[in-house]
């Protein structure tokens, strides 16, 4: 008998899962401090690298989600008293996340003490390295989470709940709070979040393992320019201590987060996001990039002022200072788009 194929509805539900987007972090979650880079984490915070991920990744995600239930079920069967989940802990200047539950007590080991509960899903060889390793040394970001986690709450213990995805192996631990660690790791929230300028990366060789594949890895060793326009790589904006951007060009007003996602026609490139050089601009509004020998004017757009997506579309184009273009510019409106 002949094998159909039905490779079109897995194609269907990648693209519906493809359809709906999710709307970048606002915050600096609790979840990613423990990454090794200031810059990613920079660049990730300021929307300067976003990742469009495939259905089938999107799926893993939902599923990693939908285990968190069963396992708060089954912790609960057990006599563990989990409670609050998504509860969340916030530390100003953006930092903050949000607890997969709080066990009130029953914790074997401990049945009268409180832990924050933490659920991961791993793959086979990812969970044979805990198993073998434990979380702190496996999974740092892991630990790190847990840790902010615990200093957010004032509790000194976690949790931690691992499944295998290939054979459903659960892995536990329990976790003990660093203070130390908790306070270094808001400052250094604090510090990335705050900074106007992009920090140093963790490496300067583009081969080493931890940068080869790393979402940023063109922004530190190749084009080194941003794809993205929104007010958070704008030179305009800035990040204020009670968690908002006010944007310079505005009176310094506070732009509202759902705002700051398509940013304005005033955008102005973030030096720190193109290669090129920046001169002094007859404005305080518009930026003077050198690109391919010839000065470039940046900002909201007119007959000799290119906006930023025009820029990031075709930078040789704008740099041609070619009267035509800048006649249909002035007379149309015409705007570059590739």
């Amino acid at each position: 008998m002949t094998k159909l194929q039905l490779d079109t509805i897995q194609s269907r539900i990648d693209a519906l899962y493809e359809s709906k987007p999710e709307s970048p972090r606002a915050h600096l979650g609790c979840s990613l401090l423990g990454h090794h880079c200031d810059r990613w984490l920079w660049l990730s915070f300021r929307w300067a690298v976003l990742e469009k991920f495939p259905g089938r990744i999107l799926r893993l995600f939902k599923r990693g989600q939908m285990e968190e239930s069963t396992i708060t079920a089954n912790l609960r069967a057990i006599g563990i008293d989990v409670r609050d989940a998504q509860q969340r802990v916030n530390f100003g200047k953006f930092v903050s996340g949000s607890l997969d539950g709080i066990a009130k007590s029953g914790v074997p080991e401990a049945p009268h003490k409180a832990h924050i509960v933490e659920y991961k899903t791993h793959s086979l060889k990812s969970f044979n390295e805990l198993e073998k390793e434990g979380v702190e040394k496996s999974k740092p970001m892991h630990w790190a989470q847990m840790q902010l986690y615990m200093a957010g709450t004032e509790i000194d213990r976690a949790l931690y709940v691992a499944v295998c995805k290939d054979d459903d192996r659960i892995y536990t631990e329990r976790v003990r709070f660093d203070k130390e660690a908790a306070n270094n790791l808001i400052a250094r929230g604090h510090r990335i979040t705050m900074s106007e300028r992009m920090p140093e990366p963790c490496s300067t060789d583009s081969t080493w393992y931890q940068c080869r594949f790393c979402r940023a890895h063109d922004m530190c060793y190749g084009s080194k320019t941003t794809k993205q326009v929104n007010c958070r790589t704008c030179a305009l904006s800035t990040p204020c201590e009670n968690s908002t951007f006010t944007c310079a060009r505005y009176d310094n007003s506070e732009i509202p987060t759902d705002a700051q996602v398509n940013g304005c026609e005033c955008h102005v490139l973030h030096p720190d996001l193109v290669p090129w050089q920046r001169h002094d601009s007859p404005s305080d509004w518009i930026a003077m990039y050198k690109i391919n020998g010839n000065l470039v004017q940046n900002g909201e757009p007119d007959a000799n002022v290119y906006a930023s997506k025009e820029i990031l579309a075709n930078p040789k184009m704008c740099s041609l200072g070619d009267e035509y273009v800048e006649d249909l510019r002035a007379t149309f409106d015409a705007r570059i788009v590739g």
